[in-house]
């Protein structure tokens, strides 16, 4: 993973709980009341539900790695562009391109948007 402290806050931290796969860790970066979408998946709200979706996901894949190629911080709006490798339970990689967008609250997030076309991961 390659990143950066963007401001306040901790990117390296975000990305190293998502790598590792710990839902617990990543919602702990995140608002008691965020907002969450990934993709084109419908939007979850609260840590919890959270948690559960994301702990949903990493049982589809065996592993993820991010590598960042560039972060923009402008007022309390950090975008985070770059790749990021999936490795399938059938040990296939793919790696897809895509850009985060945090609405900051401090320290955490309050609304966490995902763009990136995931479909390719599922394909055969």
């Amino acid at each position: 993973m390659t990143s950066k402290k963007s401001g306040a806050f901790d990117t390296d931290g975000l990305l190293t709980a998502i790598d590792s796969m710990d839902a617990d860790a990543f919602v702990s970066f995140l608002a008691e009341d965020a907002r969450f979408r990934f993709g084109s998946a419908p939007a979850i709200t609260g840590r919890e539900g959270i948690a559960v979706g994301v702990s949903a996901f990493f049982d589809t894949i065996a592993a993820c790695q991010h590598q960042v190629a560039m972060t923009l911080l402008d007022g309390n709006t950090l975008v985070v562009e770059g790749e990021v490798t999936y490795q399938r339970h059938d040990d296939r990689q793919i790696t897809l391109p895509f850009a985060n967008v945090f609405e900051l609250a401090g320290e955490l997030i309050r609304d966490y948007k995902i763009y990136i076309d995931i479909a390719p991961l599922y394909t055969n």
